[in-house]
């Protein structure tokens, strides 16, 4: 009985040996120092467009959250200062502005935002009172503006903010995972390094924005030739 039970514990060990040899533990390199991210232009021209089935697309609009729910945007069209915005009350659709050009754009709203940098402050509201606040980004064809007047919450801070009730329009916008692309209108919008980026690739314009910067991308100024010198 002894040399039996000797026997099966020495096949035992045997079975184990080769599960415990061919264990390996993972370290930490302690001089490996991640990629930086890559720069918002960048990011969009050389991730691939996969246009995620899962969001909600019309003729009118797609819109978006960050997985973390702290940003949305709709890919969408402006009338003049109207926005046709699928989760805030807008007067995009009155008649009067019909005769208005459609132009495509993306537009922004974030629950928790960066402060605008004094340069980035065009408006002094008009001496209306309204303070130039941060939490919106708009993106045209020609150009990106981070900020605006306006008194009160955005919808997404009323949604996600600091007291924000979870609940609401917003709240039932689907997620765009990061690193994934989506491109409507010739505008391409990408969900990566904490925030989003959206720009019109071939005019060279483009923003990032996320919890804790924000960066406006645009084109170089064009550079006037010298005048050929004339003979004598």
């Amino acid at each position: 009985m002894g040399a039996m039970r000797r026997t099966v514990l020495g096949i035992t060990a045997a079975l184990l040996l080769p599960v415990v040899t061919a264990c390996s533990v993972a370290t930490k390199d302690p001089e490996y120092v991640p990629p930086a991210p890559l720069a918002p232009l960048e990011q969009l021209t050389q991730i691939p467009v996969s246009q995620p089935s899962g969001l909600t697309m019309n003729d009118e609009y797609v819109a978006f959250v960050t997985p973390d729910r702290n940003i949305v945007c709709a890919m969408t069209t402006a009338r003049g200062d109207h926005l046709n915005l699928p989760y805030e009350p807008n007067s995009y659709g009155d008649p009067v502005n019909n005769k208005l050009a459609t132009v495509p754009v993306v537009h922004c709203e974030l629950a928790h935002y960066p402060k605008p940098a004094s340069d980035d402050v065009k408006d002094d509201c008009a001496g209306t009172g309204l303070g130039y606040l941060g939490g919106t980004i708009l993106l045209t064809p020609e150009k990106a503006t981070y900020g605006g007047c306006r008194s009160g919450v955005t919808e997404m801070e009323a949604e996600f903010g600091p007291n924000g009730s979870r609940k609401g329009p917003i709240a039932e916008v689907p997620v765009l995972e990061d690193g994934q692309n989506i491109e409507r209108n010739g505008l391409r919008c990408s969900a990566y390094n904490g925030g989003v980026a959206c720009g019109n690739v071939s005019a060279g314009v483009a923003f990032f924005v996320g919890r804790d910067a924000y960066q406006i991308v645009s084109p170089p100024a064009p550079t006037n030739s010298p005048s050929p010198s004339k003979s004598a």
